[in-house]
């Protein structure tokens, strides 16, 4: 239990009964959904699933030989997904919405260090989530792709399934969108108290290791794909230590304000 200066909880008075939570969190929940569904809305009318779908494509099909394109090879594939395409980046626009339901719902329950700890934590992280999937999109797709390319026998049509394009863009959005969260995951694990700076900066040299196994699996089977994930990687460990620093001096309980009981 945290206590004021004057000896009272910082939480005392700010109770409420069990059913009221779950009409707040219903609340909350129907706000994020309509959010989401305003944002489909939007993009479905402007700039449609189907431009949606070739913005997301395009990294390949310049990658492919002149002309090249995708193929449907299910009769509702043209129609299921570019609308998932759709889905996906309504929910990418009201992720920050989202976010905020989110943390106006725990943030009552918090105390004023707790706040600081996670507030930050959420922000940083969705950030980072972006940057990763950006990074994904504009930098490792083009070079992927042109290296496979580059490989295919002239006697073979490259026409990629939009069903199977998505699922591997999917998969390679999670997996950089999630790389790039190792900072987070660093200094939470340092704030925690659950390992010691020390021992972070001690198995930097395992983490690379690590990281270059982890990219091997989540990745392509090219060299391309594997050092754009391993090498950011290794680089946000290192930003993750740096940050722990701070972060930990400045989400500090008061010492003078915290009592147990």
């Amino acid at each position: 239990m945290k206590l004021n200066s004057d000896g009272r909880d910082e939480l005392e008075g700010t109770e409420q009964p069990f059913v009221t939570h779950l009409i707040e969190l219903r609340d909350r929940l129907i706000r994020a959904v309509i959010a989401i569904g305003v944002c489909f809305g939007i993009l479905a009318i402007y700039p449609g699933p189907a431009a949606l779908y070739d913005l997301l494509a395009h990294p390949l099909v310049a990658a492919l030989p002149a002309g090249g394109k995708l193929i449907a090879t299910n009769v509702i594939s043209p129609f299921l997904v570019p609308l998932k395409i759709t889905l996906m980046s309504a929910f990418l626009l009201a992720l920050p919405v989202v976010l905020y339901q989110v943390w106006a719902f725990v943030a009552p329950g918090l105390y004023t260090h707790e706040k600081k700890l996670v507030l930050p934590l959420v922000i940083s992280s969705t950030l980072l989530f972006f940057i990763g999937v950006a990074f994904c999109y504009f930098f490792v797709f083009g070079k992927v792709f042109a290296f496979i390319q580059s490989f295919a026998p002239k006697s073979i049509a490259a026409t990629p399934d939009i069903q199977e394009y998505l699922s591997f863009v999917l998969t390679m959005f999670v997996a950089f969108g999630a790389a790039f969260e190792v900072p987070i995951v660093v200094v939470v694990l340092a704030r925690m108290g659950i390992v010691t700076l020390e021992k972070l900066k001690a198995f930097r040299a395992y983490f690379i290791v690590l990281a270059f196994i982890v990219a091997a699996v989540v990745t392509p089977p090219d060299i391309v794909s594997q050092l754009a994930l391993a090498i950011p990687m290794c680089i946000l460990y290192e930003v993750g230590i740096w940050a722990s620093v701070l972060f930990i001096k400045h989400t500090q309980a008061p010492e003078d304000t915290t009592q147990k009981v």
